[in-house]
């Protein structure tokens, strides 16, 4: 496949991409070479990585524990430290192997360190893949908020290799199709009913699908790279999902979410609102909420879930001023920007969702 050009790196697909990566240690000066991964990619992913590599670099390789719950300043400053201990400097180059939660942290810890070195996303999950490592978005969560504290900070090159998704278990996968969903909602009705009747779907070519989703995303985020404006669209069903995925990682009652179950939720709730609102039809509104809810298991909501799920919508990084703004759909494929919604409004799309 054609590498993609994106703002000031390129994403690179498998065998290309070890190729351009090979390239790209030979011709720069890097000091030495570490690799983030968590306990998953260090112990699935790591062997099959490192066998392609061609470097006289010394190569650290620096772990820490899988999960969302991870994703935090605490793990960060552990890692800083090791870097320290390992003699990092401005001249290393830091290389993130996992999923999204591996490129977030590992790509703010390397924008950070000795006020920013190089570094390198090899995503491995579909999630990472068609999302987190695009974008120069990195960050890591605050308490249960997501993504709180982070910056924009874009790496040298991104390496897809669509064999590492052979090790994803089923829900990782569904996890990331949320995100492939979304890019044809908010921008391409073609690509979206691709995925009307996943049956019909031929995975042999499911790396192109992946490819489009990759495409997508990134000629949105080559419009509007700082989130001022069209870049916003991105964020369909992540006001409500992120609250959601939030509240159901601090409740302890609560199974905690992968970030595509509680996206899926949030696209089918900031649908029924784009419904309401009269920019989608009521016909378009059933097909959204069928397609999803063939791919994910409805999350059970209790009465007394709303009210905290309500409170963190104010935390939505999108929010001016106080006033809670939401990215709803405008027909699938475009998207309507900057759109506030009354609590009732919301209360009527969590009753529709668990009918």
């Amino acid at each position: 496949m054609q590498f993609i050009q994106a703002n000031g790196y390129s994403i690179y697909f498998n065998e290309n991409g070890y190729e351009a990566l090979n390239k790209y240690l030979a011709e720069h000066q890097h000091s030495n070479l570490f690799i983030i991964a968590d306990t998953n990619t260090n112990e699935y992913c790591l062997p099959t990585f490192l066998p392609n590599i061609e470097t006289e670099l010394t190569i650290e390789i620096i772990e820490f524990d899988a999960g969302e719950s991870f994703k935090n300043i605490d793990t960060c400053v552990e890692i800083w430290k090791v870097l320290t201990e390992l003699g990092a400097d401005r001249k290393s180059l830091l290389i993130t192997l996992g999923g999204g939660v591996v490129s977030d942290l590992g790509g703010f810890i390397a924008s950070t360190f000795k006020r920013g070195i190089d570094f390198i996303h090899v995503p491995t999950t579909l999630l990472a893949m068609v999302d987190a490592s695009i974008g120069g978005k990195n960050g890591v969560d605050l308490g249960n908020l997501k993504n709180q504290i982070g910056v924009i900070n874009t790496p040298k090159m991104v390496l897809v290799d669509t064999q590492y998704l052979e090790t994803l278990p089923q829900n990782e996968m569904r996890s990331g199709l949320a995100e492939m969903l979304k890019h044809g909602l908010i921008n391409d009705p073609v690509y979206w009913e691709k995925f009307l009747d996943l049956s019909a779907i031929d995975f042999s070519d499911f790396d192109e699908l992946i490819y489009t989703s990759i495409q997508i995303k990134n000629n949105i985020v080559k419009l509007d790279p700082t989130e001022n404006g069209i870049r916003k669209g991105l964020n369909f069903g992540h006001t409500l999902g992120h609250a959601i995925e939030s509240y159901f990682l601090e409740n302890e009652n609560k199974e905690t979410l992968l970030h595509g179950e509680a996206i899926a939720a949030g696209m089918i709730l900031e649908s029924f609102i784009s419904w309401k609102k009269k920019l989608i039809s009521p016909e378009e509104y059933i097909q959204i909420k069928t397609t999803i809810n063939t791919i994910f298991e409805n999350i059970l909501f209790e009465e007394n879930d709303l009210a905290p799920i309500l409170e963190l919508l104010i935390h939505d990084k999108k929010n001016e001023f106080g006033n809670i703004q939401f990215a709803l759909i405008e027909g699938i494929g475009k998207t309507k920007i900057n759109q506030e919604v009354e609590n009732e409004m919301i209360k009527q799309a969590f009753l529709d969702y668990k009918s």
